[in-house]
């Protein structure tokens, strides 16, 4: 199974159950840059719930731009913002303290485009998981990708598709009760080496 999906900001659970149950991975690289997606954006945990994570990026509607182009906007301390909110949501969690030190360095570094971080942060959770990752890149957008899988529309907050993926334990599903296909930090916190296990027993809605 070949599957095509775009490399987001440390991406949903469903990102990473096609990924982890595809025989090889292709990166859509040549699509024109939206707003309102999960290019930029990942969701957590928080103590009061759902919590979006922004990564702030140099972009205007009216010059539409491909997403390999577009910049992070660095002046806003976004990385130091972020990271807090992952200690907030995540330090009881069982496996926080195994993997944070792995992963304060996409952090610390100073981000140039969205999609390049993008890859650092899937490249930072394959080592975490001690996975291979082999990928290739798209060399030009189209909107027919059969006989590959199109994952491409995972991309979109707007119009995401309802996953029902098996709960399992988070920080405060005691609160406000299982959050379904958070960021795929949320599943590495809670489950620790029992992830790729969990990934592979789930079934993708595309």
């Amino acid at each position: 199974m070949e599957v095509v999906l775009h490399p987001t900001y440390f991406p949903s659970i469903a990102h990473f159950v096609a990924m982890a149950q595809a025989n090889h991975i292709i990166f859509e690289v040549c699509d024109n840059y939206q707003k309102q997606t999960y290019r930029n954006r990942t969701s957590i945990y928080g103590a009061n719930g759902k919590l979006d994570l922004n990564v702030p990026v140099v972009y205007s509607q009216k010059n539409r731009q491909l997403s390999k182009n577009v910049a992070v906007f660095n002046s806003e301390d976004w990385q130091t913002q972020h990271l807090k909110s992952l200690e907030s949501a995540y330090r009881t969690s069982p496996f926080y303290e195994f993997y944070i030190d792995d992963l304060l360095p996409l952090f610390q570094m100073e981000a140039t485009t969205i999609t390049d971080f993008n890859f650092k942060c899937i490249e930072a959770i394959f080592n975490c998981l001690q996975l291979p990752l082999s990928y290739g890149k798209t060399e030009q957008y189209e909107m027919d990708l059969k006989p590959n899988i199109d994952a491409r529309g995972l991309v979109n907050s707007r119009k995401e598709i309802l996953q029902n993926f098996k709960p399992y334990a988070q920080v405060f599903d005691t609160k406000h009760g299982f959050l379904n296909n958070l960021s795929i930090l949320d599943l590495l916190f809670n489950e620790g080496p029992n992830t790729e296990l969990y990934l592979n027993a789930q079934t993708l809605q595309l």
